[in-house]
């Protein structure tokens, strides 16, 4: 495969050539998500390889060279797609100074595409975006949407429509954000980091402004009780961030406010709803696993987990690399976090 930067035109359609990728496209490869990782100190670049758009991020690591990040990508469809990638990424990384290339398409998991990845030379890592989702499918009308969710999430919706739980498509204003991010920070306490409020506010502001996201509150008496914000992208839509208050007072309130999103996601014209993050499905029902309660949410909308192949390191300077999966990596998260308070990724 040949590759090569992309040219300006090509940059102010890069959404269009995104979705035009074998897998439909990923909104974590689309323009606005590039522009966004620019607040984390990421340097975005546009790669066309034959056909197919790749969108990059680099970071400099001082001393060792420049490491690049595909998010959900590169957008292939099947493990050959991305074995054949291969060689050329390697080339390309290469004259440009990269030391290693992370990538994690989004291919779905088994023994023999895992298989074909590391006979490529693809080293496993842990994964920076997760590797297990939950999905719903939009493709019917709604009611039959709702018929088909899990009878724990219809129950919980019902029940919150009830008791009187009330739902808003509500501006990405300083007001809104400030509210989400109070909830979210409850929300997150002592269980996962959270960013900085400004990149949230600014990705929020970015994704709606650009018609492609949606921020939501849930009400009890007047009162914000959970928030959510999704994205659509073409044909998929994604649930991005949700917060609610420890306290609950109301049973079912993020249950409804997530159908309103699936109901959103459906009027964009998504045709498949995708939860973003769940445990594996071999720990879908294990306590101990640190997403279960996110799992125990999301799946009694579907039970059905996909899991996809993770993310793996192309190494392009093993010197180098042998270093930074020694101890650098290790260093600028610490670093980062102590800091800044958020993932080096």
């Amino acid at each position: 495969m040949d590759f090569r930067f992309a040219n300006e035109t090509e940059i102010a359609q890069w959404n269009d050539l995104i979705l035009a990728n074998p897998d439909n496209g990923s909104v974590f490869q689309g323009y606005e998500f590039a522009e966004q990782k620019r607040l984390s100190g990421w340097t975005p670049l546009f790669v066309i390889a034959d056909k197919i758009a790749l969108s990059v991020h680099e970071k400099n690591v001082p001393g060792i060279g420049k490491l690049w990040y595909i998010p959900k990508g590169p957008g292939v469809k099947t493990v050959v797609q991305m074995a054949d990638m291969l060689p050329g990424l390697g080339k390309f990384a290469t004259q440009h100074g990269a030391f290693v290339v992370k990538v994690e398409p989004e291919l779905e998991k088994s023994d023999d595409a895992t298989k074909v990845l590391l006979e490529v030379g693809l080293l496993p890592v842990r994964y920076v975006q997760p590797s297990s989702t939950i999905k719903i499918d939009l493709s019917p009308d709604i009611d039959t949407i709702i018929a088909n969710l899990n009878q724990k999430g219809r129950h919980a919706i019902r029940r919150a429509e009830r008791d009187g739980v009330t739902i808003k498509r509500v501006e990405t204003n300083d007001e809104n954000s400030r509210e989400f991010f109070n909830l979210l920070t409850e929300t997150a306490a002592g269980s996962f980091g959270i960013r900085q409020y400004n990149y949230y506010h600014e990705f929020w502001r970015r994704y709606a402004e650009a018609g492609l996201g949606q921020m939501f509150f849930a009400y009890v008496e007047g009162q914000v009780v959970s928030a959510a914000f999704a994205m659509v992208f073409g044909e998929k839509s994604t649930y991005k961030d949700g917060a609610s208050v420890r306290q609950r007072t109301v049973y079912g309130a993020s249950h409804l406010l997530q159908w309103h999103v699936i109901q959103w996601a459906k009027e964009q014209g998504s045709l498949e709803h995708d939860l973003l993050g769940a445990p594996p499905s071999s720990h879908i029902n294990d306590e101990s696993h640190p997403f279960y309660g996110f799992g125990r949410f999301k799946s009694s909308f579907n039970k059905e987990v996909t899991d996809y192949v993770g993310t793996f390191d192309l190494v392009i300077r093993p010197r180098q690399y042998s270093w930074w999966s020694k101890f650098g990596e290790r260093l600028v998260k610490s670093f980062r976090y102590r800091f800044h308070h958020e993932n080096w990724y």
